[in-house]
């Protein structure tokens, strides 16, 4: 049996209950791990409230697809993997057939990847997403390199935070945007060449100046809705506009047609693209263990709470005041 969180009905973070459930033995292609930390993710939040690109199909449900620790157990017809690794697990698949929010979870192996000399639990359940996020986007689909700009919204999620790091390494201009002056400074520290704070600035004029008049090669938005149409004004030509989130919950139009028909490139892009296509994921594992040797990479950790803590965890994160990821420790 293990600590296991579970919810019955979709909610807000009350519907949440930690439970003891038998946990099995890995089949073929699967791995079983002893969970020492858990990545949140608001695909969680959606999930858990019912709002997510797919719903629960059964109650209970489960929830977590990122989390760091060691493999217990082996499946047949797994290689590459032994019992005592260090591993962490990416987002890989649907929360309706796996879950990792549990002091032990069984997972499929190809969702695995090992975790780098040194990166401790904690770190290495908040490095994954963001950077293969991030990457998967902006360098594999995207090509960015050196001399390019890069405007990202929800920039102080950790996903924002790692598009910062990356668009550095390769050599391109990160171009920060927050809405209001609080996570202003932290946003430069993190690496930032601008911070523009919505509240109070034009985000079209802001990057028309930063860039001379051209607009941004990229655009990398987490929040969608009518908010698109002034993003796609900053798109250089030929640029591309990602969208990898829908924060704003608001229907969002198409804005070619209105704009003139630009030379925009507009698509939406999930984690997916990277972690469930093997030779893409080999990829990015390599470009993102890279940066962790070197340190140009450094996961940001906001804040790390119990497993009992699960549902303030939660509300943590739909408060929306976080600069980094959200962790929760799991004790053994």
């Amino acid at each position: 049996m293990a600590r296991t969180v579970r919810f019955h009905e979709h909610g807000g973070p009350d519907v949440l209950r930690l439970e003891d459930v038998e946990v099995g033995e890995p089949g073929p292609g699967e791995l079983l791990i002893r969970v020492d930390a858990i990545g949140l993710n608001r695909a969680e939040v959606l999930f858990r409230s019912g709002y997510y690109i797919e719903r629960a199909k059964e109650f209970p449900a489960r929830l977590g697809s990122e989390a760091a620790g060691v493999v217990e157990a082996v499946g047949a017809d797994v290689t590459g993997f032994a019992v005592g690794q260090p591993v962490s697990v990416v987002p890989a698949f649907s929360m309706n057939e796996y879950a990792v929010y549990a002091e032990r979870a069984i997972v499929p192996a190809s969702a695995v990847v090992h975790r780098p000399e040194g990166l401790g639990a904690v770190e290495g359940a908040a490095v994954w997403m963001p950077y293969l996020t991030a990457y998967g986007a902006l360098v594999e689909v995207g090509g960015m390199r050196a001399g390019d700009t890069v405007v990202l919204t929800a920039a102080s999620s950790s996903v924002g935070l790692a598009a910062i790091q990356i668009a550095q390494r390769v050599g391109a201009v990160p171009i920060a945007t927050t809405r209001t002056t609080a996570k202003r400074d932290a946003l430069l520290e993190a690496g930032a060449a601008e911070v523009i704070v919505t509240e109070e600035e034009d985000v079209v004029e802001r990057v028309l100046g930063l860039t001379r008049g051209r607009g941004a090669e990229f655009v990398f938005d987490a929040v969608a809705g009518p908010g698109v149409v002034d993003l796609a004004k900053a798109v250089a030509p030929g640029g591309t506009l990602f969208l990898y989130g829908a924060l704003s919950g608001k229907p969002t139009p198409y804005p070619g047609f209105d704009l003139g028909m630009p030379a925009l490139n507009m698509r939406t892009f999930t984690l997916f693209e990277t972690t469930t296509d093997p030779q893409r994921l080999r990829r990015a594992e390599a470009f993102v263990a890279s940066g962790l040797r070197t340190g140009a990479f450094r996961p940001a950790v906001d804040r790390t709470f119990g497993l009992e803590e699960i549902a303030e965890a939660h509300r943590y994160m739909e408060a929306g005041a976080q600069v980094g990821k959200i962790v929760v420790t799991v004790d053994h």
